[in-house]
């Protein structure tokens, strides 16, 4: 899920800032923005940042909304449980086959993230929650060396990550459970099962949330 920075085109880079600014809650469901004030703020050409929307749209990050404007979707209940049943196939079975080429700095690694995600829970950082969560999962998947399901779960955290981050812009990070020490703990033991058990777990708490505000109309 994450992509090499160095020598990227400018298109690349825009694409990334962006892709950053709609995961982690710079640009929010349903608030506009308009292309020349994406040029303004990122200090870029028009073309890069055109490119970037094109890329962010056809992927269901951002919709065009009319008059050089483009908006994070708000997703509705429907919409949420079909993203929610492409997560919960797609991302165990990453885990899943990550399990085979994880080694020792690996697990180190996603210490190092889940710390980071505990850290931010615990001082009430929901940007550093949400890029650290993020990181964990990413890198985690990425180990599973399948191009075709990782690409899927690209697009869907790109389509989930705005609703969690009105949950926590809303209750916080207080209560906040995860499953990620259970995940390493299977992936030391090298139990497979385990590590896609610990990872769905994770997944619908999450999934969870956002349901429960969709329901009441709250998004």
């Amino acid at each position: 899920m994450e992509e090499k920075t160095a020598k990227l085109p400018d298109h690349q880079k825009v694409y990334r800032k962006l892709r950053d600014m709609i995961l982690f809650g710079e640009l929010a469901p349903g608030q506009p923005v308009t292309i020349q004030g994406l040029v303004a703020e990122l200090d870029v050409g028009m073309t890069p940042v055109r490119e970037a929307i094109r890329r962010l749209t056809s992927e269901g990050a951002l919709v065009f909304k009319g008059n050089r404007r483009v908006s994070v979707p708000h997703p509705d209940i429907a919409q949420w449980e079909e993203i929610s049943f492409a997560r919960l196939s797609v991302e165990p079975e990453l885990a899943r086959k990550a399990v085979e080429n994880i080694g020792k700095d690996d697990v180190d690694r996603l210490v190092f993230f889940d710390d980071e995600v505990n850290a931010a829970i615990a001082r009430g950082d929901v940007r550093g929650y949400l890029e650290n969560n993020y990181r964990f999962h990413a890198y985690l998947y990425e180990r599973a060396g399948t191009d075709v399901l990782l690409s899927i779960a690209n697009m869907l955290w790109l389509r989930a990550g705005p609703s969690l981050r009105v949950v926590l812009g809303r209750y916080g990070t207080a209560n906040l459970p995860d499953k990620h020490a259970e995940a390493l703990a299977a992936l030391r033991a090298g139990d497979a099962q385990g590590v896609a058990e610990a990872i769905h777990g994770d997944i619908e708490q999450g999934i969870a949330q956002v349901r429960s505000i969709l329901r009441d109309g709250d998004i």
